[in-house]
């Protein structure tokens, strides 16, 4: 069996994301199921087999296939399907593009301020 890997394109452009696709990231993370299987997918140094975050989430395999099938949808994790086990992994650069994209929030200044009358 071979080791799971994320495909060839992924890791090599960095991600751009859209309003729509920051929109689901977000949404897909407001799960806290669904972020703590984000969170362990994260901090795993290779790619995460669903019979391993199963027993740790105290869930049922239906509801893991319904995150799992989320956080793919939302483009934040690569799923490798090796017969009958899947092998999930973060996408790299997607939580740096949408850190980014809610730094770019942050006020810069203004240089425009209306002086009130004296």
């Amino acid at each position: 069996m071979r080791t799971p890997s994320i495909p060839e394109a992924d890791r090599t452009r960095p991600p751009r994301l859209t309003r729509a696709q920051r929109t689901a990231i977000l949404k897909a993370l407001a799960d806290p199921k669904r972020f703590e299987l984000l969170e362990r997918i994260a901090k795993s140094s290779c790619p995460l087999g669903c019979s391993v975050v199963r027993p740790a989430l105290a869930i049922s395999p239906a509801t893991l296939s319904h995150h799992i099938k989320e956080l793919e949808t939302a483009g934040l994790i690569h799923v490798e399907r090796q017969g009958k086990f899947h092998f999930l992994a973060l996408r790299p650069g997607v939580l740096e593009a949408l850190a980014a994209s809610i730094f770019s929030l942050s006020p810069q200044g203004c240089n425009s301020v209306a002086k009130a009358p004296e």
